[in-house]
């Protein structure tokens, strides 16, 4: 039987061309070939780690209400300016801590742990932590998770791919970053995966600027990630951030969202790019999002200022 799916498939893969049939064979070869890579599955959770009193709490910590979305993008003044860039600044200094320590045979519970600290050495709190519920400080997302991973006992392999999601809440305001790293020597798929999750979240940032639309930004990331043989997985989305964590959000597919940019917004560009199925279902734990054909995804993610000038990414390297 499939024998004859495969010969019938690539008999009608006739109908398509460049980026359509690039991720086709993608899929394809996913299917029948055995994975370069560990499926990742739900392993034990610690405690929640304790967080210092001297450390300022955002308000869903403190009252365990998680305020709804502002439906539009606030515009930050200059103190809220400087708030958002200090915050930016220590989210890639705590990111940075992170990726430095990444290697074979760590659990990613143990990777939580040096951001936690890290984190209360510099007077911050992981907004993560207790958004929700959610009981680490981090999202981990290995391989065929897409997102939202809960740092827990598996210990990380070679091949593995780690996308580290970092956000901080510091004197007021938040700063969320993340990127996805190698683990050990990778395949060759992988590290194209990597590549094209990078230009794809440049290519949206690069349309950024006062008067355009928030549109653009969908349009640009997703003609990228085709042309280089991807997808976008659509219902993970950027978003609105400043004294709140989550925002309006920011589609990162083609779409007609007419709101236009102004200087004083912040918001985060964060697109989630597949090999294979851009569907994604939510593991046990109501959290983890990992793909339908345990397909790996990769990402990357700034959070932005809107200026007069265009766009300052405030959580550059």
């Amino acid at each position: 039987m499939s024998i004859y799916f495969v010969t019938h498939i690539r008999q009608s893969v006739t109908v398509f061309s460049g980026p359509a049939k690039r991720r086709f064979f993608s899929w394809l070869s996913n299917v029948f070939s055995r994975h370069s890579y560990s499926i990742v599955k739900l392993h034990n959770v610690s405690p929640v780690l304790p967080v210092l009193d001297r450390i300022s709490k955002p308000q869903y910590v403190i009252d365990g209400i998680v305020p709804p979305k502002l439906p539009w993008f606030d515009i930050k003044n200059e103190e809220e300016i400087t708030g958002m860039k200090d915050a930016c600044r220590l989210a890639r200094k705590i990111l940075n801590v992170a990726a430095n320590e990444i290697k074979v045979g760590m659990t990613t519970d143990e990777l939580d742990r040096i951001v936690h600290q890290a984190c209360m050495d510099n007077n911050a709190y992981p907004s993560p932590l207790l958004y929700r519920g959610f009981p680490k400080s981090i999202c981990t997302s290995v391989n065929n998770v897409a997102c939202h991973g809960i740092p827990d006992s598996r210990e990380l392999e070679s091949g593995d791919i780690i996308n580290v999601d970092v956000t901080v809440y510091y004197n007021g305001f938040h700063g969320d970053v993340n990127e996805t790293y190698p683990v050990g020597p990778v395949d060759e798929a992988g590290l194209r995966l990597i590549d094209a999750a990078k230009a794809s979240c440049d290519a949206g940032i690069a349309v950024c600027g006062p008067g355009e639309k928030f549109s653009s930004i969908g349009k640009a990331i997703e003609q990228k990630a085709s042309s280089l043989g991807f997808s976008v997985i659509p219902n993970i989305c950027g978003h609105g951030i400043g004294r709140y964590f989550h925002g309006a959000d920011i589609l990162h597919y083609d779409n007609t969202e007419d709101r236009m940019m102004q200087e004083g917004m912040t918001f985060t560009v964060e697109p989630v790019i597949s090999e294979g199925s851009t569907q994604v279902c939510v593991m046990n734990d109501n959290w983890t999002a990992g793909s339908l054909d345990n397909s790996r995804s990769a990402a990357f993610e700034h959070t932005l200022l809107i200026t007069s000038q265009g766009v300052d990414v405030l959580t550059r390297k």
